[in-house]
């Protein structure tokens, strides 16, 4: 929820913090704003789409370090939206500012955006290291806090609402974690930390009761509190001047500091709660009582936490059915369990629940239409899927629009003249720099799936389902093991859908950091072939060497910048798709399929005369595995994006925008790669390979088990 101007308040005043050293003991982690803080605070690319492989090594240490103290973790993820919709208004606040900073990011300038699949990065390396993680079904915090509460450990968060919850652990902000600090003798290993408990906290303030700080927070204001109530209260209410013998330390906030002292005055909430309630006003008392007391409910703690059990139970568990929104607890077990254990992504609860959804902002030109464009008929495959049983179980008289849960629906002629509803999802995603709504008909795939069969149902049915969503034969995977066939689906899929098209030097980039994954992957596994290759390790330095600067912001290519954050979204919304379908493919890795500093650095090069070949050599492998993605991608059976008239690709030189600093030239740039029109694959050209090369029994290497 977050209370304003709290953290920063805290925080400012060591006072109120112990010194700690954590080891061998539990540890709660708000796995939302882990995630966060790791990227963030780390330098890693924000403009050219992310490093997803430099961010799973800090994750990798990040709970190395844990696991050297004997800390145990145990991860708690956010889940959808509110299911009161309370919080809403903020969520459109705070995407609207994404997108402005975004744009600011595309231009040079400084913003915070958090790369497309960080999320799904962040819970693949943690199902690969054992980390325990639970999905919430909506804002974690309550279950963090109630969590840590019913096992007496400490949180690890970064969030001001934890300055209110009553814990004995205490509250650990990621301020003041040193995670790659670890310090004390190999016996008695520890990270040092500052440690928060409302205990001393209150005891700087009159040794108030703790009891009053929920309703602090919900005066003083948070996500859920009408910004016009704490704006009233605090022209009205007579607090006392803080002494500036008392102020508290460098960080001084005299709203916070005088309404504290102000509530300590009172010997429990009741008290204190008619005293606000007068202050307001009687004319709104009844409203008020009901609104004031809601939110000091959000902080009142059970003795036991439900997910104490989950995460006792050997097999993925049910989330708590008690509470849980009305359009999710006719869901199908196989899905419930999926959410919980992260492994279907809480997109499909927004969905399933209020029929809208936020779409995330990238970084792209934003005088193009939204990245998110391109994935739209994946997302309504998804969203048949999950709300098909409102099509079929809605008969409606003429003339009659029925709106679902939080959603909307439309009507359409059906057979015989009946009229049949629609079901229809509300996406809110950026047009220029607005956030705009835009209501979304489901599609409806050939193959009709029941939502709560399709654990059952035979993969080769999914699959169709999946391959003919991505508009992709069955023979375009057969070449490839199948980690790396989802890729290839979305390269298909996204060289056919995406505008402007791509330039082949795009593609040939795309391809090598495939390539790149693939080998930095293998040579870290001991039973792997490739495990120690010199030719490997010196292509995949190669390779490497050619990466864009982190922390250059002047001269980002926009047009690529533009179009990687579309393959990124054809990526994001294929593997919800996979997943929803009980994973009729395999889940790629995201760390090993996409690296935004290295594509941009492969383009630059390839565009500027590096050859494919000559950046493969000595390793056949790569050189192999390069090749038959190429011809595969751009074979007889895909339309190659690289035939166009001489005005068709200036027009696309202009819609690929400038970055400060940026040449912003065309995808045709001087022809390369592409001379002469559509280039034959009977013919090598720079950067290319030959149609006819020989796929050997080296190649069968590439199917070694699955990670």
């Amino acid at each position: 929820m977050g209370v304003h101007g709290l953290t920063s308040f805290v925080e400012g005043n060591r006072q109120f913090f112990t010194d700690m050293r954590l080891r061998d003991c539990r540890l709660v982690i708000d796995g939302s704003s882990l995630y966060f803080r790791l990227y963030f605070n780390s330098g890693l690319d924000q403009a050219r789409g992310g490093d997803y492989d430099t961010f799973v090594v800090l994750i990798q240490q990040f709970f190395a370090a844990l696991s050297e103290c004997g800390v145990q973790p145990f991860v708690v993820l956010d889940g959808g939206m509110d299911q009161t919709d309370k919080k809403f208004k903020t969520l459109q606040e705070r995407a609207q500012n994404k997108i402005r900073e975004a744009h600011a990011l595309s231009r040079g300038s400084y913003g915070s955006v958090l790369p497309l699949l960080v999320r799904e990065v962040f819970i693949q390396v943690l199902s690969e290291l054992g980390v325990p993680l639970v999905q919430c079904i909506s804002e974690a915090d309550f279950e963090i806090a109630s969590l840590a509460k019913h096992w007496g450990c400490p949180v690890l968060t970064n969030d001001s609402d934890f300055y209110i919850f009553d814990l004995r652990g205490g509250y650990l902000p990621f301020s003041f974690f040193q995670w790659n600090n670890v310090s004390g003798r190999a016996t008695e290993r520890y990270i040092p930390t500052q440690n928060f408990n409302v205990n001393r906290f209150c005891s700087h303030f009159n040794h108030m009761n703790k009891q009053l700080l929920p309703l602090f927070a919900v005066v003083i204001g948070n996500d859920y509190t009408p910004a016009k109530i704490t704006e009233i209260f605090f022209s009205r209410v007579e607090l006392e001047r803080v002494p500036s013998s008392r102020k508290y330390g460098r960080s001084s906030n005299p709203r916070i500091e005088g309404f504290l002292l102000w509530l300590s005055q009172f010997t429990g909430p009741a008290d204190a709660l008619e005293e606000v309630l007068g202050i307001l006003g009687e004319q709104r008392k009844g409203n008020l009582r009901t609104q004031l007391s809601k939110g000091m409910q959000d902080y009142q703690l059970p003795h036991r936490s439900s997910l104490a059990q989950y995460f006792s139970s050997p097999q993925p568990a049910l989330p708590d059915t008690q509470g849980l929104p009305a359009a999710l607890i006719s869901q199908p077990e196989w899905l419930l369990r999926m959410v919980a254990s992260g492994k279907l992504s809480s997109f499909v609860l927004d969905v399933l629940v209020h029929q809208k959804v936020m779409l995330i902002a990238q970084v792209e030109n934003s005088n193009l239409p939204s990245s998110h464009a391109t994935s739209l008929s994946i997302r309504k495959t998804i969203y048949s899927l999950l709300i098909e049983k409102a099509r079929q179980e809605s008969h409606m008289p003429q003339g009659v629009n029925q709106r679902g849960q939080g959603g909307r629906g439309g009507q359409s002629q059906g057979k015989g003249g009946q009229q049949c509803y629609i079901p229809c999802v509300d996406e809110y995603d950026r047009q220029e720099l607005k956030l705009k709504k835009n209501t979304v008909e489901a599609h409806q795939p050939k193959s009709q799936l029941d939502l709560a069969a399709i654990d059952k149902v035979p993969k080769q049915v999914k699959l169709q389902v999946l391959l003919g969503t991505l508009g992709v034969m069955d023979h375009i995977i057969q070449p490839f093991p199948p980690h790396l066939c989802l890729p290839v689906c979305v390269t298909y899929y996204w060289m056919k859908n995406c505008k402007p098209k791509p330039s082949q030097l795009l593609l040939q980039a795309i391809l090598l950091g495939l390539v790149y994954g693939e080998l930095s992957w293998r040579r870290t596994h001991p039973n792997d072939p490739l495990f120690g290759s010199k030719a490997s390790a010196s292509v995949c330095q190669r390779l490497s060497r050619l990466r864009v600067n982190p922390g250059q912001r002047r001269g980002l290519d926009l047009g690529v910048a533009h179009l990687l954050s579309q393959w990124q979204s054809c990526m994001w919304a294929a593997m919800l798709l996979n997943q929803l379908l009980c994973f009729p493919l395999s889940e790629p890795q995201c760390a090993w399929v996409f690296s935004g500093t290295l594509l941009h650095g492969l383009e630059a090069a390839i565009r500027g005369g590096q050859q494919c070949e000559a950046l493969l050599a000595e390793d056949t492998d790569a050189w192999q595995l390069y090749s038959i993605l190429l011809k595969t991608l751009m074979g007889p059976a895909v339309s190659a994006p690289t035939s166009r008239g001489r005005g068709e690709g200036q027009r696309h030189a202009q819609e690929r925008g400038r970055g400060q600093g940026g040449r912003g030239q065309g995808n045709d740039r001087r022809g390369r790669g592409n001379r002469g029109g559509r280039r034959g694959h009977g013919s090598r050209g720079r950067g290319t390979m030959s149609s006819d090369i020989a796929v050997d029994n080296r190649f069968a290497l590439l199917t070694f088990d699955e990670y």
